[in-house]
């Protein structure tokens, strides 16, 4: 899993094979456009649908520091289940950003919303983070999102991310590290969704392509 490339790049990480977490921003000194990701504070423009119902009482509250901003480009569908799973996707993204932010690889949050292999990818993923002493700042976009719903209860979702305008922060001294926008600032992100016995729309399968032509501008 990685996520924002100014880190990866800095830290030389290496994607796991199955699951991957991209990163923000693009670094000219990358070479690696194969596998990369995961991603709240709605400070910016968003149409995206509300988190899907849920008898489970003990969903987290995402809060993010003001200086991280999401715009979700996925409108509501019309369709009950795809819209839960819009709107589960979006927390989970934002659920792993908190865990950054946090600097806790076993933040709670991501924890509701990613399961088996995708729990395990995220944790390794926001560990290199902590390690590093290392945060995200700027603002993200996603987009062109594709959803199906299966009716054993399971689900896929693509979409893609615009990380041209987000950054690493270093939490040691403050710099923020800014890169110039590439065809690797964009994204593409594959996920496998399950339906837990809480009504969530839980993330199992996560993978990741940088550079995609589908997400260029």
């Amino acid at each position: 899993m990685n996520r924002r490339p100014t880190l990866l790049a800095a830290l030389a990480l290496t994607a796991t094979a199955a699951l991957t977490l991209s990163a923000c921003g693009s670094d000219d000194s990358s070479k690696d456009k194969d596998n990369d990701k995961i991603a709240g504070a709605d400070t910016g423009k968003t149409s995206s649908p509300s988190p899907s119902a849920s008898t489970s009482s003990d969903r987290p509250k995402i809060e993010m520091p003001s200086d991280l901003a999401y715009t979700f480009d996925w409108p509501k569908t019309g369709d009950e289940d795809k819209d839960a799973v819009l709107a589960d996707g979006e927390q989970s993204i934002k659920a792993v950003d908190l865990a950054i932010v946090n600097q806790d690889a076993l933040d709670k949050a991501y924890l509701y919303y990613y399961e088996g292999e995708a729990a395990v990818g995220v944790e390794k993923f926001v560990k290199e983070y902590v390690d590093a002493k290392v945060s995200i700042t700027g603002a993200y976009r996603f987009y062109n999102p594709e959803v199906a719903v299966d009716k054993d209860g399971t689900a896929s979702l693509s979409y893609c991310e615009d990380q041209g305008k987000a950054y690493a922060k270093d939490l040691k001294n403050g710099k923020v590290r800014k890169t110039k926008v590439t065809s690797d600032s964009y994204v593409i992100y594959h996920t496998s969704l399950k339906k837990n016995g809480k009504g969530v729309w839980a993330i199992q399968k996560i993978v990741s392509q940088r550079g995609s032509a589908k997400c260029q501008p």
